[in-house]
C-alpha cells in the first residue's frame, strides 16, 4: 500500500504498472476542500509562467538539446520558487524512469490534463517540440482572453466598491444623524426615505450580525461550489446568464475545436480526441455532453450526428465538421471553428468594454439620485415648516 500523486486513477495506474507495481485497486486519499483550494491559489504557478517555460522547453528540444540538459537549463533560468521546484521534481522523476507526460500528470495543478494528454500524445508521435509549441501558443492565447476580460472588469469593480463604500458611510454616519430631525419636526416622509432610514437604523444597530450572516453564507457557498455538484450548477449557471452566457459558450466551443483539432494532428483518433478535449474545456456542462459524443462515435455515429442537436452546439459546428468528414480534412474545418469562436470572443469582449462603463454610470446615476432625493425631499420639507 502506498500513494502517488496522479490527475486521475488511469494516470495513477499507468505510473505504478510502469514501474511493475502490480495494481489492485486505487482510491482518491485526498478530497478537495476550501483551505486547499486557497492554499493551492497562492501557490499555483500562473498561465504567462508556464506559457514562458512551455515555449522555451519546446526551442531547446528542436534544436536538439537531450531533455534532461535542456530541463537543467530552464531551472536555471526559471525565477518563479513553484515552478522551479517542478521543474526540478520533474527532471528528476524522468531520470528515475518516468516518461515526460507521467513527470508531469504528478502535478495537476500546474500541468492541466489537456497539457499532459498533448505531451503523451506527441511522445508517441514523435512531435514533441511541435506540440510544446502548440501549447505555448496555446496558453498564450487563453492568457490573452482572460487578461482582456480581467481589464474589463477592474473599472467597474472599482467603481462599484467606492459607490458601496460611500453609501455605507452614508447609512451609517450621515442619515442616524438627520433621522431625529425628521421625527421632531414630524415631517411626512416618503416612501424611500422611510425604507432608506429604516435600512440605516438596522446597519447602524445590527452590522455585526450583518457581517456574520454574510460570511457564513459566502463560506458555505465557496464550499459547496468546491465539490463537483457546486460546480456543474456554477457552470450550468454561468451558460445561462444573460450576454455573459454567450460569452462563455464561444470561448468553449473555441477551445474544444482547438484542442481535438491538435489531438488529432497528433495521431489520435475522434473518439479519443473528444473524450480529452472534454476535460480541456473547463466546464462541466460541456465535459457531459463531450463525453457522450465520444460515447455515440465508439457506436458508429459521426462526429457531427453526435454534436447536432446538442444544448450548447450551435447548428454551424455540426454544420462545418460535417463538411470536414465528408473531404477528409476534419481537422482543417475545427481550426476554422476555432478561429471564428476566438473572433467572436474577442468581439464580445471589446463591446462589453464599451457598453459597461455607460451602463454603470446611469445606474449608479440612478441610484445616487434616489439617495439624495430622500435626504433633500424631507429637508425641503422642514425648511418649509420653518
Amino acid at each position: 500500500m502506498g500513494n502517488v500523486e496522479a490527475s486521475s486513477r488511469d494516470v495513477a495506474a499507468n505510473i505504478l504498472t510502469s514501474h511493475g507495481v502490480f495494481v489492485l485497486s486505487i482510491e482518491a486519499v485526498k478530497e478537495e476542500t476550501l483551505v486547499s483550494g486557497i492554499l493551492d491559489f497562492f501557490e499555483r504557478v500562473k498561465t504567462a509562467d508556464l506559457m514562458i517555460f512551455t515555449r522555451q522547453f519546446a526551442t531547446l528540444l528542436a534544436s536538439q538539446v537531450p531533455m534532461g540538459d535542456s530541463l537543467r537549463s530552464l531551472y536555471q533560468q526559471t525565477t518563479k520558487p513553484v515552478l522551479k521546484e517542478v521543474i526540478s521534481i520533474v527532471a528528476s522523476d524522468i531520470n528515475s524512469g518516468f516518461s515526460l507526460s507521467q513527470a508531469l500528470a504528478r502535478h495537476p495543478g500546474v500541468f492541466s490534463e489537456f497539457y499532459v494528454n498533448m505531451v503523451k500524445s506527441a511522445e508517441v508521435t514523435g512531435r514533441l517540440a511541435e506540440v510544446l509549441d502548440f501549447l505555448a501558443d496555446y496558453l498564450e492565447k487563453q492568457s490573452i482572453l482572460l487578461g482582456k476580460f480581467r481589464n474589463a472588469l477592474i473599472y467597474p469593480a472599482f467603481v462599484l466598491g467606492l459607490f458601496a463604500v460611500v453609501i455605507v458611510v452614508m447609512l451609517t454616519m450621515v442619515l442616524p444623524q438627520m433621522a431625529p430631525l425628521f421625527t421632531e419636526a414630524k415631517v411626512k416622509l416618503p416612501f424611500f426615505t422611510k425604507f432608506i432610514l429604516g435600512l440605516s437604523s438596522f446597519l447602524t444597530n445590527w452590522w455585526w450580525t450583518l457581517i456574520i450572516v454574510f460570511g457564513v453564507i459566502a463560506f458555505l457557498l465557496i464550499d459547496y461550489f468546491q465539490t463537483d455538484e457546486g460546480k456543474a450548477v456554477l457552470n450550468e449557471i454561468s451558460l445561462r446568464l444573460p450576454i455573459f452566457g454567450t460569452l462563455f459558450q464561444y470561448l468553449y466551443l473555441s477551445r474544444f475545436a482547438e484542442s481535438t483539432k491538435v489531438l488529432i494532428q497528433g495521431g489520435l483518433t475522434i473518439p479519443q480526441a473528444v473524450e480529452i478535449s472534454s476535460h480541456t474545456i473547463g466546464n462541466y456542462v460541456y465535459r457531459d455532453i463531450l463525453r457522450e459524443a465520444a460515447m455515440s462515435i465508439r457506436k458508429g455515429q459521426l462526429l457531427s450526428q453526435a454534436l447536432k442537436n446538442v444544448p450548447y452546439f450551435p447548428p454551424l459546428v455540426s454544420q462545418l465538421i460535417s463538411v470536414g468528414e465528408s473531404t477528409g480534412r476534419l481537422d482543417m474545418l475545427l481550426s476554422k471553428i476555432s478561429d471564428y469562436y476566438s473572433r467572436q470572443v474577442e468581439d464580445k469582449v471589446s463591446n462589453l468594454v464599451e457598453l459597461i462603463q455607460p451602463i454603470l454610470l446611469v445606474v449608479i446615476g440612478v441610484m445616487v439620485a434616489v439617495l439624495f432625493a430622500s435626504i433633500l425631499l424631507p429637508l425641503y420639507s422642514l425648511t418649509n415648516a420653518f
